[in-house]
């Protein structure tokens, strides 16, 4: 068994996911409704919508997501994608990409549980937690 994240957008699914690429370092998957059998079944409008969005992370995780019809969209609420990262640098960098343009709500920094752990809500209204390696000794912890 398999649980992906699953995020839906207001029309800016394309961005986010191209976003997310680049700040991971890995291609995403498009496909927009006019890319696929089901087009002629919606409004010319709507024809650049993504349908799928996915990005594979490696060690089978994955993210996925779409455009929402625009009455069906709701703004995400209570839920985060959450980053396990193994090496604070790593943690930080992405950390500081994927957090430009939204809002940082916890500055990342040495917790209890973590040596770098942080939290933001991007610039598409997704929220994220980036947690960095547990309190071990073996590295410094983040800024």
């Amino acid at each position: 068994m398999k649980i992906n994240p699953y995020l839906n957008f207001a029309g800016n699914c394309r961005q986010a996911f191209e976003f997310y690429a680049s700040c991971l370092g890995v291609d995403a998957v498009l496909m927009s409704v006019g890319d696929t059998p089901a087009a002629e079944h919606f409004p010319a409008d709507s024809q650049h919508h993504i349908m799928h969005a996915q990005i594979d992370a490696g060690n089978g995780l994955t993210l996925m997501g779409s455009d929402a019809p625009s009455d069906m969209y709701e703004v995400p609420a209570g839920i985060s994608v959450a980053l396990q990262v193994e090496d604070i640098i790593e943690a930080e960098r992405l950390f500081a990409a994927l957090s430009e343009g939204g809002t940082i709500t916890m500055p990342i920094g040495a917790t209890f549980w973590s040596q770098c752990f942080g939290r933001f809500v991007d610039q598409f209204g997704i929220a994220w937690m980036v947690n960095g390696p547990a309190p071990d000794g073996s590295q410094a912890s983040c800024k």
